[in-house]
């Protein structure tokens, strides 16, 4: 039994390994009592901290004593006379916004209640999950909020997501609604958030917890490059192995905020939600607001282990599809190498070299529709460009598909061009404020998805081009930012709605295309990584990790990337040198041992190679072929971190500890240096592993204690390494 609610309204989640308990104050406030190891159900009257000071609010009423809530561990804080940052903001028609949500009843559900129209983990059978349905009520307001907790023991993960609910008779404005907030009695904490920009998404930032508020967000419309909707708490001093580690993650791709407040005394509060600088929303009688759903992860056996869980958790019970767990096709995708200036020859060429690499797939990126030369025309008008393909993509796609090699197509169906067809015809379909100039951003405007006609054109063109041609694949980019927000459609009351349906209207899309076309394997983009979020997860099993292409400046990106996201889900290409971001020259063997730690691709002129180097990435690609389900299907551990040292260095090893592949990084050549090794993790350490290359066998724990010596000569020089464990009889578990 996962969740106990005893006759004291005392509330304990278990999970295999944590505990997070809250218990009803005199029979009306919800507090907090806990989060961590998992343990038996404490006295909550001794684990509740209630005191009180000069200046603060006294609630005498509620059969405990004086004490003020300002100073209570609260489980969903809606102001009154609690000073901190609340979860939840509502007006009145007559102005005021008091509320006193106040407790009212409880129930334990089987399996888990599905948010409506958002992404959210999923169960397979109710038996994988309990939830708790908690219901506050605010009686002059007319309100209702339902806190939902759903607990997945097995996973070892709580989610949490909240729907207020308008039982009375007018209309309420909601100005902030949270989707969960801990209170923790201590502030000894240290905090990860993953911040970034283009090009140089979630490198990791690490700082004390200070007093005061800290917060991340963003206001841009999408989860954005700039920071990444996750954070996590820690113990100071954690690490990769051990230590306290409370991790956060939003399962949204819009507009959000997330941080933590030390308050007077030293207790901290953390939070995550929607944003709400650009946010309200106007709730009719009778009408509920869900919000998106919190994924919350506690170990007590550092952040290597939260990432664990993360990973384990999204592949099993977010990813959907065939493409969940089943092998993805490496690929070569034509922008690096032509950008906009091809034509079907040059895409055919392009297909014959990539079959006689081995490689699986051709993706033809921008410039394939309407009269688009350059990015400044034509989005919208998904129609192809018969200057450049005068057969169509059918008979592009049959052409590809005769020499071995599978077709994909890159769309950004979420942008319209003011030079195109559509913006000609239905100028009010973008997003914009009324008598104000439409400002662009690479030369295009973001379309109107809070409009159902918007949504049914988007839905119409790509199901025509997805469904009479032969489409194996589809990168779906987004390049603009929100800005000159405003809707045509929306009345004025509603304008602040804009954001969040957008995203309504965005998943609404995405679930209808990709459940029409199960066997295409989509991968979401934006710029690179400025939607790499859980809430495209649920949609689309892999995600085009940076623009970035260069293996140096990956190992940071991939890196951060995987506190929380599985590296199943990073899209990793090889590039040409000089990189076309940073302008770096890599070997080549480094650039494949960095991309083959993701959905391997290549991204530039395969003809360009020499024979060395084409023999060269026939060996990476069959290589490749050989590890790609340990890939997909393993567990990762990062062994060196490239923000603490001159290496960089992971492992992905089979859950059954069979087998694993560890690959390093040097970033600069060290001239009569020290001696570096890198020590393997979560082995068998009374197994026998052997040396895949070398047939030199080693023991478990030695690879663990004393692990393997780096001994690389230049900058940007790379190693891999195949193992697998021996049998009693010697004999290899992995077959590799």
């Amino acid at each position: 039994m996962s969740i106990i609610m005893d006759k004291d309204a005392v509330f304990h989640l278990q999970t295999r390994k944590t505990s997070y308990i809250l218990a009803v104050v005199g029979g009306k406030y919800l507090a907090h009592v806990y989060w961590g190891g998992r343990i038996r159900t404490p006295r909550s009257e001794d684990a509740l901290l209630k005191r009180w000071s000069c200046f603060d609010v006294m609630e005498p009423d509620c059969g405990e004593g004086i004490f003020s809530l300002d100073y209570l561990c609260r489980e969903y804080p809606t102001g009154e006379s609690d000073y901190r940052v609340p979860s939840l903001l509502v007006e009145f028609e007559d102005g005021s916004r008091e509320t006193d949500f106040l407790y009212e009843k409880a129930e334990v559900l089987e399996g888990r209640k599905k948010i409506a129209g958002m992404p959210c983990l999923y169960t397979v059978s109710e038996d994988e999950a309990q939830t708790l349905h908690i219901t506050l009520k605010d009686e002059v307001g007319g309100l209702r909020l339902h806190l939902y907790y759903t607990v997945m023991d097995e996973l070892d993960v709580i989610t949490r997501y909240v729907r207020l609910e308008n039982t009375g008779d007018k209309k309420v404005r909601v100005n902030r609604i949270l989707s969960c907030s801990v209170d923790y009695e201590g502030s000894d904490y240290e905090w990860i958030t993953l911040p970034g920009a283009w090009g140089r998404e979630r490198h990791i930032q690490r700082s004390r917890v200070t007093r005061g508020e800290n917060r991340i967000g963003s206001s841009r419309g999408a989860s954005s490059h700039q920071m990444n909707p996750f954070m996590a708490l820690l113990s100071p001093g954690a690490g990769e192995q051990a230590g306290e580690v409370y991790g956060f993650n939003l399962v949204y791709s819009g507009n959000f905020q997330a941080g933590t407040q030390v308050d007077q005394v030293g207790k901290l509060r953390a939070f995550m939600g929607m944003g709400n600088e650009d946010f309200s929303w106007l709730l009719e009688s009778g009408e509920s607001f869900e919000t998106p759903e919190v994924v919350m992860v506690y170990t007590k056996e550092g952040l290597g282990e939260m990432s664990r869980i993360f990973h384990r958790v999204y592949k099993k019970r977010l990813l959907r599809g065939v493409y969940k767990e089943g092998k993805r096709p490496i690929l070569v995708n034509n922008w690096e190498a032509t950008y906009f200036d091809f034509n079907e020859e040059k895409i055919v060429t392009l297909a014959k070299e990539a079959a006689d690499l081995g490689i699986e797939l051709l993706v033809l990126d921008d410039g394939w529709f309407g009269k688009r030369e350059d990015d400044t025309s034509s989005l919208g008008d998904w129609k192809v460009n018969l200057n450049k393909l005068p057969g169509g993509l059918k008979a592009l796609a049959d052409e590809i598909e005769k020499n071995g090699v599978k077709f994909g197509l890159w769309f950004e169906p979420e942008m319209v061009s003011p030079d195109s067809e559509l913006y000609r015809k239905h100028p009010d379909w973008c997003i914009h404020a009324p008598g104000r100039r439409r400002s662009l951003c690479r030369n295009q405007l973001t379309l109107d998805l809070s409009r159902g006609d918007v949504r049914q054109y988007i839905i119409k063109c790509l199901d025509d081009i997805l469904s009479n041609v032969k489409i194996s694949y589809v990168k779906w980019d987004m390049n603009r930012h929100m800005s000159n927000l405003g809707s045509a459609m929306l009345p004025p009351e509603r304008q602040r709605e804009l954001p969040h349906r957008y995203m309504l209207g965005l998943y609404e899309i995405m679930e209808e295309i990709t459940q029409k076309h199960p066997d295409v394997l989509f991968e979401s983009c934006s710029g690179g990584g400025g939607r790499f979020d859980a809430g495209m997860l649920y949609y689309m099993p892999q995600i085009w990790t940076s623009d970035d292409t260069d293996p140096i400046e990956r190992l940071y990106i991939q890196y951060g990337t995987s506190l929380v996201y599985p590296v199943s889900a990073m899209g990793a290409h090889v590039s040409a040198i000089p990189n076309h971001q940073s302008g770096r020259k890599t070997p080549l063997a480094t650039r494949g041992c960095v991309a083959m730690s993701g959905n391997l691709g290549y991204e530039l002129d395969l003809g360009a190679f020499t024979e060395e180097e084409k023999k060269e990435v026939k060996q990476q690609v069959q290589e490749y072929k050989r590890i790609r389900e340990l890939i997909f299907q393993g567990e990762l551990y990062r062994l060196a971190s490239p923000f603490e040292g001159n290496f960089a260095a992971w492992m992905i090893c089979w859950e059954d500890r069979s087998g694993f592949v560890a690959s390093v990084v040097q970033m600069q050549a060290e001239v009569n240096g020290s001696i570096h090794r890198v020590k393997m993790e979560g082995l068998d350490a009374e197994a026998d592993y052997i040396d895949l290359d070398t047939k030199e066998i080693y023991h478990g724990d030695e690879l663990m204690e004393i692990g393997l010596v780096v001994d690389l000569h230049g900058d940007y020089q790379s190693r891999m390494w195949k193992f697998s464990r021996l049998s009693r009889e010697g004999e290899q578990q992995w077959q590799y």
